[in-house]
């Protein structure tokens, strides 16, 4: 008799050749996940009011920060599926979640990634009916899980549970002959899932990434001219073959699940004005729906940060990845109260006079900010962090402050 510990039985599989939820493996893989993302000055910070005092220098963190239950789901899901595929290939369709430190430490667990930034060459064509493939917590195009499940491989879904909701939201909208007009950036992995699901019902969509962009449509929708501009402008952010005369007829709003919440209900409020404007109260319901689909826990993040803003700290701290929407637009609300700089781990704190962080505007890239820490004393220092964000890496920013601290003369 063996006493080697027995390999886990395979799971079993549902009809489509999908696991949606996880292996049963918490309990085994805690240990890891603590040692990897836990920390203790977290911890001890939370238990003393959020905050956290060393000589001249006063650390406030926000009242809700860092990884939210969809984020510790899937990362859970895939700790699981390498403890329950210890010998099998195991690939994920792209990044798992939109940080860096979780998505290294998945490839130094041998988990290959298809996509992005952290592709290894692996081909689609190459995958096999003995590998295993998560699909991230943004979730896949429509396409793409097709194509997999056509396969046979054991498929581990850790979509979030928002974004499906906002899936079924999208549906409805196709299923009933109204044009999905969706807050969010195009190219994101989950507005791109989204999208998918509105073609697959065989409805229309166009995506817009901010309020000004919204004012333009409803300007058509006002008055009908400039659909070549318009079809310019969001050639990359719209369904093939739309048509702004006919498919702006009848919409339904909804939003990628990271967004500005303020900002996602104001272009609800725009398009609501420019159908009612259009068609008139009385017929407004034949041409515009909307359902605030933005996620709690991206509400509850940004919540917070508005309320550490009731008293606006000397300076602000954002932690988490670069391409985070949700990060990002925890720095956008912040840089309104005091200055802000966003950085994705404690690398980025070169020293009190140096910086590596990245400015919120669409677009830019990581800069060497100067001089960024003031010298006087009282200070006080604010931090949140993205939803993505483990608190090992909050806490290592935190810890770099108070080294320098005590480091003062």
């Amino acid at each position: 008799m063996s006493d080697s510990i027995p390999k886990p039985p395979e799971p079993a599989l549902s009809r489509e050749g999908t696991v949606r939820h996880g292996f049963g493996l918490k309990n085994e893989v805690q240990g890891d996940l603590s040692a990897d993302y836990h920390s203790e000055l977290i911890e001890a910070i939370r238990a003393n009011g959020f905050e956290w005092t060393v000589g001249g220098l006063k650390l406030r963190l926000a009242k809700a920060f860092g990884f939210c239950y969809g984020v510790d789901k899937a990362v859970d899901f895939a700790y699981e599926t390498r403890r329950q595929f210890p010998e099998r290939q195991i690939l994920l369709t792209n990044e798992i979640i939109h940080n860096p430190r979780v998505n290294r430490r998945l490839l130094e667990m041998g988990i290959r990634i298809l996509s992005g930034q952290y592709a290894d060459g692996t081909m689609l064509e190459q995958i096999t009916a003995q590998d295993v493939v998560i699909l991230p917590a943004f979730g896949v195009d429509a396409d793409l899980l097709a194509r997999l499940q056509a396969i046979g491989c054991v498929l581990v879904d850790t979509t979030c549970g928002s974004v499906v909701h906002v899936w079924k939201r999208v549906e409805k909208y196709a299923l009933d002959g109204f044009t999905s007009l969706i807050h969010g950036r195009w190219a994101h992995e989950e507005t791109v899932a989204t999208c998918s699901r509105v073609s697959a019902q065989g409805g229309g969509y166009l995506v817009v990434r901010e309020a000004g962009e919204a004012r333009q449509v409803c300007d058509y929708i006002r008055d009908p001219a400039g659909a070549e501009a318009l079809a310019e402008r969001f050639q990359k952010a719209m369904s093939p073959g739309f048509d702004f005369a006919r498919d702006l007829a009848r919409v339904g709003i909804a939003n990628q699940t990271t967004m500005l919440s303020s900002e996602s209900l104001e272009i609800a409020g725009l398009f609501r004005e420019a159908m009612a404007s259009r068609y008139g109260e009385a017929a407004l319901d034949d041409h515009f729906r909307s359902f605030d689909t933005i996620c709690s826990a991206t509400q509850e993040r940004q919540d917070a940060v508005l309320e550490l803003m009731r008293h606006p700290p000397d300076l602000m701290l954002v932690v988490g990845g670069y391409n985070s929407s949700n990060t990002n637009h925890l720095c956008e609300i912040t840089l309104q109260y005091c200055p802000t700089y966003h950085v994705e781990e404690v690398h980025g704190l070169i020293s009190p006079r140096k910086i590596v962080h990245k400015p919120p505007q669409p677009g830019a890239e990581p800069i060497v900010g100067e001089d960024w820490l003031p010298a006087r004393r009282p200070l006080e220092i604010g931090l949140t962090a993205g939803a993505s964000t483990p608190n090992k890496v909050i806490g290592d920013v935190i810890q770099r402050l108070i080294d320098w601290e005590k480091q003062r003369p």
